[in-house]
């Protein structure tokens, strides 16, 4: 392995790690301004996090406040584990023999938990949607989710990945046996 190539892997494995931080906090973020909001005051859904006010739908309602909460929690939680996946590709892979099934799992797993946030992010958007048909406001929450097309196509693409790398399995482990 050439010194470019360890270069770029250890470079890439602490970028993973600083997204999965972050990701982690903002996760813990939303849960705590969450349970702060519910338990202690509840003036604090104006502003939970980066600008998400759901201060409207606390005042409609305290159950649909807590459904879009813990949906928006439940679905930054996943993009985080995302990167734990990755973090977990970058301490199993063998750069030496990459194909190892260990690795072509933990692929196969981001690319499902990739299509969970995609069709996850579309429900919430159309709960959204149904929610601002009976007047409550909550443009901002669209902005927070990103959008959902993107997670669908990514998941779509990394399946692919996890398919070619199980035929990769199947070519390495058929060399092995042959020599």
């Amino acid at each position: 392995m050439t010194t470019k190539t360890t270069f770029i892997m250890t470079t890439l494995h602490v970028i993973a790690w600083i997204l999965f931080v972050g990701l982690c906090i903002e996760t813990g973020i939303l849960l705590f301004s969450f349970v702060v909001n519910i338990v202690v005051n509840n003036k604090e859904a104006e502003n939970l996090y980066k600008g998400l006010n759901l201060a409207t739908l606390y005042q409609y309602s305290i159950w649909q406040y807590v459904a879009v909460s813990s949906l928006l929690i439940f679905l930054s939680g996943l993009k985080a584990f995302i990167f734990y996946l990755v973090i977990q590709i970058f301490t199993k892979i063998n750069l030496i023999n990459p194909f190892s099934l260990e690795v072509s799992t933990l692929i196969s797993k981001i690319s499902y938990v990739a299509l969970q946030i995609g069709i996850l992010s579309i429900i919430v958007s159309g709960y959204i949607k149904w929610l601002a048909k009976r007047g409550i406001e909550l443009s901002n929450v669209s902005d927070y989710l990103g959008g959902a097309s993107e997670y669908l196509l990514l998941g779509g693409v990394i399946f692919m990945i996890a398919q070619i790398f199980k035929r990769g399995i199947e070519i390495q482990t058929e060399n092995e046996l042959t020599i």
